[in-house]
């Protein structure tokens, strides 16, 4: 570990990549772990978006204690520890796959959010996600009621602006991330089991630019041989950092 920490202080351009397990630690639930949403029967229908165009209200219903809530949730040490290796010059820049605005909460700066976000909801009728009809708090407020948000023009359902399953993932997010993998010397891998595409291609980006990884997640990704280093315990491994800077 203190060779880990001695390859993270001194890296040039850090970047971090992040998927659920990061967030389990706050107590949201991964998807493909243990005990995870998809191992329920209808959760991968969730962020379908041929789903969603039939039947908008089964994304709200499943969503409704999984997303809804969480402006309930506080960031993990994980969260804590990643935004001040950004206030201290070390982390250039942050990656993620979650959807749970826990990086921002923390207070790390430069978060690329490669899966959308629900911070924004917007009709697909009338307008554009540069557009939004309601933020997360208003539609939040709306879908724990047992309603789905609607759109005050024309009536629609409104989308969060999550990229489902059969949706292209944002443009410009996704350049940022390709931008900052081939850039990094040192990269993070944090809670992902690398298996969803294209954020599980990243680290292979950074690996080509002769930049190093280091894998903390809980479970075997397809990358453990290529790691500089590998740990399985994320809270284990940030408490010792945080220590540190």
């Amino acid at each position: 570990m203190e060779e880990f920490f001695e390859q993270l202080f001194k890296s040039q351009h850090c970047v971090a990549l992040t998927g659920a397990g990061v967030s389990t630690l706050s107590g949201i639930r991964d998807f493909r772990g243990k005990n995870g949403l998809y191992h329920e029967v209808d959760a991968e229908k969730m962020f379908d978006i041929n789903y969603f165009n039939r039947d908008p209200s089964i994304y709200y219903n499943a969503a409704r204690n999984f997303i809804y809530n969480l402006d309930e949730k506080e960031p993990s040490i994980v969260h804590t520890t990643l935004a001040k290796l950004e206030q201290k010059g070390i982390l250039k820049a942050l990656i993620t796959q979650n959807i749970d605005f826990l990086h921002q909460k923390a207070g790390t700066k430069k978060v690329i959010e490669i899966h959308g976000s629900p911070a924004v909801h917007y009709c697909r009728e009338c307008g554009s996600p540069e557009e939004p009809v309601m933020d997360f708090y208003q539609a939040a407020a709306v879908v724990k009621t047992g309603k789905m948000p609607l759109c005050p023009q024309c009536g629609a359902v409104l989308k969060p602006d999550i990229t489902f399953f059969g949706e292209n993932l944002p443009v410009r997010a996704l350049h940022n991330a390709h931008w900052e993998s081939n850039q990094a010397d040192f990269m993070l891998v944090l809670g992902t089991s690398l298996t969803v595409h294209p954020a599980a291609g990243l680290p292979e980006l950074t690996l080509r630019a002769r930049g190093k990884i280091a894998i903390i997640n809980n479970g075997e990704t397809p990358l453990d041989s290529y790691a500089s280093f590998r740990f399985d315990d994320l809270e284990t491994v940030f408490s010792a950092l945080s220590q540190q800077i």
